[in-house]
């Protein structure tokens, strides 16, 4: 092993060590988290200064970093599908069945796909702002490389109709969908726990003796599985730590630069976005700087993690610990927008590389007719969209083919990936939040005094 290498990993062992030592001094884990996403700047930064992004110690060092770094995201991506599963039954379990039942699931799912199609148009108009143009983007051996993994994903995709591709979202196997096995797994694991939900409610209708043990079993392996997402979470800080001195080690400075504008732009339409979640909070009647105090430690989770199912325990701790959300609609909401109008991932950047990408194949992207086809392909596309990792992709996939745009040309934006993704991964978990407390607000089922009161901010994680 290279000294110098060995030196990094000492430095990272270090950084854990502190870490470690500020959790036995007992302090709070959302401190903790800042401190780790801070120290793993600075150590990336350190090693961007001293070796260069390209450095031979520097890719030495990334596979010992991603044993800590990437092993802690197999471990999110480990318990996202059990947690999806099991979180929308007991959702079913908590719910009072009657009207509120139908209204609930359809002001969820509109607020999901209805904030979809407005951040589309917000990153079609940021686009257009920004003067954002494929063309003028050089493209390198890495970007070429991308742009033609993407076109090989895209010919599967663009072989099945629009049918097809509808059918694709059914659970023909929902064991083998359990594993992740297909990109339309998550979607696939939200229908099969609504079948059995609604069987438990039938169920509850018939038999409330059968009904009573269901729902006991039901609550002993959603206790089970929270169990293990709680000794997953607690490893937070080290993985987050670990992520960001990579990223931050490894990241191309000068892409970066090239690429400057289009990350800005990115960032200014997510804002843009968020700043509408806020709206509709406020729109409810509720105060929005309340939301975004409450809601900023998963929202800083969701960020530095860019997983947006591992954020999903999180999610559902601060709709219902904090916001004052039942637990039925903050598990329906949570669940549903891990694969349902993931605002960042479905909407802004797919919206984004359709109004860039268009001007290469002699297309107005201003006309009134492309826009609205951007916008509504764009809203029925985003369901599916995976909540670990590679939703975007697959998002941009699913757009540029329907609009028969390159798809290649999506690869020229590689080097800016993870940077953009994080600002989108948080974006999407607002999206679900807000969807949850708007619907809570409007059934009238959310506890205000819980939202209100500033003293509820109860610990996301116990550790």
């Amino acid at each position: 092993m290279n000294f110098f290498v060995l030196i990094n990993i000492i430095a990272l062992l270090v950084l854990i060590g502190i870490l470690y030592a500020l959790k036995k001094k007992n302090i709070k884990f959302s401190t903790r988290v800042f401190i780790a996403l801070g120290l793993g700047i600075l150590l990336g930064a350190v090693l961007q200064f001293i070796y260069g992004s390209s450095a031979e110690e520097v890719v030495n060092t990334v596979p010992w970093y991603n044993i800590i770094g990437t092993g802690y995201v197999k471990l999110l991506q480990m318990i996202a599908m059990p947690l999806i599963f099991i979180s929308i039954l007991v959702a079913f379990t908590k719910m009072k069945v009657g009207k509120n039942f139908g209204k609930m699931a359809a002001l969820i799912l509109a607020i999901l796909i209805g904030t979809t199609a407005i951040s589309a148009a917000v990153g079609i108009t940021t686009t257009a702002v920004f003067n954002l143009d494929a063309t003028q983007i050089l493209q390198g051996d890495a970007e070429v490389a991308r742009g033609e993994s993407l076109v090989e994903r895209s010919e599967s995709l663009a072989a099945a109709s629009l049918p097809q591709q509808i059918v694709e979202l059914f659970p023909a196997n929902p064991f083998a969908d359990l594993t992740g096995s297909r990109s339309t797994s998550t979607i696939a694991v939200v229908i099969f726990s609504a079948f059995l939900g609604f069987a438990y409610l039938s169920v509850s209708r018939r038999d409330q003796e059968t009904a009573a043990t269901i729902k006991k079993g039901i609550d002993a392996i959603y206790a089970l599985i929270m169990g293990v997402v709680r000794i997953v979470l607690r490893l937070t800080p080290y993985g987050i730590l670990a992520i960001m001195a990579r990223t931050v080690a490894t990241s191309d400075f000068g892409a970066i630069f090239n690429l400057g504008k289009f990350v800005i732009a990115s960032y200014v339409a997510l804002i843009i976005v968020f700043i509408i979640h806020l709206l509709i909070i406020t729109l409810t009647g509720l105060n929005p700087f309340t939301y975004v105090k409450k809601a900023a430690e998963t929202l800083l989770f969701a960020f530095t993690s860019r997983t947006s199912a591992g954020a999903l325990p999180l999610n559902i701790q601060t709709q219902t610990g904090r916001l004052g959300v039942p637990e039925g609609i903050a598990n329906f909401s949570a669940s549903f927008g891990l694969s349902i109008g993931q605002n960042g991932c479905a909407g802004v950047y797919p919206a984004m590389l359709a109004i860039m990408i268009a001007p290469t194949v002699g297309i107005n992207p201003l006309s009134p007719v492309f826009i609205a086809t951007v916008i509504i392909v764009v809203a029925i596309s985003s369901f599916g969209v995976a909540g670990v990792g590679g939703g975007a992709t697959f998002a941009a996939i699913l757009v540029l083919s329907a609009l028969d745009l390159p798809i290649a040309l999506a690869g020229v934006l590689i080097s800016v990936e993870p940077l953009i993704d994080m600002g989108r991964t948080a974006l999407n978990v607002s999206g679900s939040m807000t969807a949850g407390v708007a619907t809570a607000r409007v059934t009238g089922e959310l506890d205000k005094e819980v939202y209100d009161t500033p003293s509820a901010t109860k610990q996301l994680i116990d550790a």
